[in-house]
């Protein structure tokens, strides 16, 4: 049980963290901090929080747990709002989508507290942010992905699995660099080629037409084009490179397949074809090894 939670942006990942940390009977009391004050409002009337602090200080003092909510880019600036609270036993997290500049930032702005840092990523959201998205069931069922430091105390990891848990997620470690060049090949490239496949139908002439006729196959892959356009312009600058290598390797499979199609080769069509969906099922039924 923790005495306080010091939730830093109290949007959906942060109102949804601190909604199910309450339904777990985790928490004690929730003093949220955002710099929207009307996010701040929202919060205590939905019982999001308990409280509002006018700083992230404030909204930490005394607290054993902090979770910064924020966007990535604005990592630092909140890590540095709380530095002066931080004590021995405070566990710290976040919910970034990208490690490796999480982890500078980290360093930067917390210097030698930074063992008390614990990096996280819940893989989870929805296409609509703010904190009346906020939903307690957001991370039951979900993956989470925790990338802690050399320095990072060993007590506050085990302590940081424990919370996930709690709420129901499936948790996993790796190293930022690992994180990172994962989630471009999984998350951030599909979002790439969903936005650019929504603005390749839109600047056709009969695009509109086009889309009137769409079925659920595409509905389903473009979904993701209705994602945050801000949130997702800082994670693909904040992971260029590892998104741009991710790119590459899909451009080739991409002109591999186009070259079958213009020369006519049905028959090595159909395998790469049958290939890609031998991947696809054995993913879909948790089995992954190669044949």
């Amino acid at each position: 049980m923790f005495e306080q939670l010091g939730l830093i942006g109290c949007g959906l990942m942060g109102g949804s963290f601190a909604l199910a940390l309450r339904r777990a009977g985790l928490v004690r009391r929730v003093v949220g901090y955002s710099q929207s004050a009307t996010t701040l409002q929202q919060a205590l009337q939905l019982g999001v929080i308990d409280e509002a602090a006018t700083s992230a200080e404030l909204a930490t003092a005394g607290a054993d747990l902090v979770l910064i909510a924020v966007p990535v880019a604005a990592t630092e600036e909140a890590l540095r709002g709380i530095r002066n609270s931080v004590h021995p036993e405070m566990l710290i997290m976040d919910v970034g989508s990208t490690k490796r500049d999480v982890v500078d930032a980290a360093r930067r702005a917390l210097a030698h507290r930074i063992g008390n840092f614990v990096p996280a990523h819940p893989i989870a959201g929805k296409e609509t942010a703010g904190v009346a998205s906020a939903d307690v069931n957001l991370y039951a069922g979900r993956k989470v992905i925790l990338t802690p430091l050399q320095e990072t105390r060993p007590a506050l990891v085990q302590q940081a699995e424990a919370v996930w848990a709690a709420l129901g997620c499936r948790v996993t470690q790796m190293t930022a660099e690992q994180h990172d060049s994962a989630l471009a090949c999984v998350s951030h490239l599909p979002h790439l080629l969903g936005f650019a496949m929504m603005n390749a139908v839109a600047a056709q002439p009969a695009g509109s037409q086009y889309l009137a006729l769409a079925g659920p196959g595409f509905r389903d892959f473009t979904r993701i084009a209705a994602s945050d356009p801000a949130v997702w312009r800082d994670i693909m600058m904040a992971n260029a490179d590892e998104l741009l290598a991710q790119s590459r390797i899909f451009r080739h499979q991409l002109q591999t397949l186009e070259a079958l199609v213009a020369s006519g080769d049905a028959v090595a069509l159909e395998r790469l074809i049958a290939q890609a969906s031998l991947t696809r099922t054995q993913w879909g039924t948790g089995n992954t090894s190669t044949p």
